[in-house]
């Protein structure tokens, strides 16, 4: 039985859902065996045609409406995703960045030409999707960045460079985050939309090493003079970027506090395992009372974690998710995360800091959590402001 048993919520109380989860479970044990994820790590990417074998599957864009290729789910179908994901330590897979944070901006944003024109290929996998937001002096400030998109004959030149970018090596859709019109501050930030196939001027720069997430090629990018059609700006007027982006957050943050929690299960529930069969002076580790007190102390804000990342997702499911709530969920649930894991793996000995356990690779991947998706600090700020 799992460590943290909350019952499941009512809201995924349905036979489809049930019957997905099981069937998108089935497609990871056979796509993503330990092997090939194994090797992921070592390449430090996921190969482009596991992409292809995904949208084949009906993993990809699963809350894209049915009439522009999707397959009319909801978030839930995209919880099942992520869920399931975790549950099979399929690493490196961007499945949340591309169905959870990358589609719904062409959905919800995008005009009707531009959904026809790229959402059945990024739900068949014939696109892989990224989002550039970050520079190398800009972060969460999005209103610093320095890339520019400057009107040109019919269209526009792209210059500038973006860091930190999920999916930068296997991307061939990518969504930029840039400045129409440099002298209106966050009013003149748009978000272009690249299909880098034949972009003159587009160059990928290297993975960036970093001390965990080793499947995930986290790149630079780098846009020279490149040509973006008019009809590539999202939703089709300038000016619009920074409103989008704003609006996609809340379920950003949800997203992330949703991976923080599923750490936080699987963290103990590999822990607990261990502690019950690994002995020490006569006696398993479970049997010191210092192990059960540390273990029920983690227990008990976990399970207080995962009731509120449920209420969250049922606000979201509502349309009523704030800022200030999805902020709160994001600062807090990875900010336990962090502890929890680093818990776990001290309970694990020295074996905790060896790689092939996977309490030792949580440790690493675990730390960007209270980084990406707007710092904590910033989570803490956007909270006061609520105050």
């Amino acid at each position: 039985m799992a460590v943290i048993d909350v019952p499941q919520p009512e809201y995924m109380e349905d036979e489809e859902i049930s019957m997905f989860h099981d069937a998108v479970g089935k497609f990871f044990d056979q796509h993503a065996p330990e092997k090939r994820v194994r090797k992921w790590r070592e390449d430090g990417q996921v190969e482009r045609e596991f992409w292809n074998e995904a949208g084949a599957a009906g993993i990809l864009g699963v809350s894209v409406p049915e009439e522009y290729g999707g397959h009319g789910g909801d978030f839930r179908h995209d919880m099942v995703v992520v869920a399931q994901q975790a549950n099979k330590g399929v690493e490196g897979f961007a499945a949340s960045l591309h169905n959870v944070i990358i589609l719904p901006y062409i959905v919800r944003h995008g005009t009707e030409e531009q959904k026809k024109k790229w959402l059945p290929r990024l739900v068949s996998g014939e696109l892989v999707s990224a989002i550039a937001m970050s520079e190398p002096g800009a972060g969460s400030d999005l209103q610093s960045i320095t890339t520019t998109a400057l009107k040109d004959g019919n269209g526009y030149k792209l210059n500038g460079s973006k860091t930190f970018i999920s999916n930068g090596q296997t991307a061939d859709f990518i969504v930029v985050v840039a400045k129409t019109d440099p002298s209106e501050g966050h009013k003149g930030i748009s978000l272009m939309c690249l299909e880098t196939a034949g972009a003159e001027g587009f160059q990928r720069g290297k993975k960036l090493d970093k001390i965990g997430l080793d499947a995930q090629d986290t790149s630079e990018l780098f846009f020279d003079d490149v040509f973006i059609p008019a009809d590539n700006v999202l939703g089709g007027v300038e000016g619009r970027g920074f409103y989008q982006l704003m609006g996609e957050l809340p379920q950003e943050r949800l997203l992330i506090a949703m991976g923080a929690m599923a750490t936080i299960e699987k963290a103990l529930d590999v822990t607990v395992e261990y502690v019950k069969e690994r002995k020490a002076f006569g006696k398993t580790i479970w049997d010191f009372q210092n192990t059960q007190f540390t273990l029920a102390d983690l227990k008990a804000r976990g399970t207080a974690a995962k009731v509120f990342v449920n209420d969250c997702i049922a606000k979201l499911l509502k349309g009523e998710l704030d800022v200030t709530t999805a902020s709160i969920a994001k600062y807090w649930v990875t900010e336990l995360q962090g502890e929890v894991v680093d818990k776990c793996l001290q309970l694990h000995g020295g074996w905790g800091y060896i790689n092939d356990y996977p309490i030792a690779r949580m440790f690493r991947d675990s730390r960007i959590s209270r980084i990406y998706g707007g710092s904590n600090e910033i989570m803490k700020m956007l909270i006061a402001r609520s105050m």
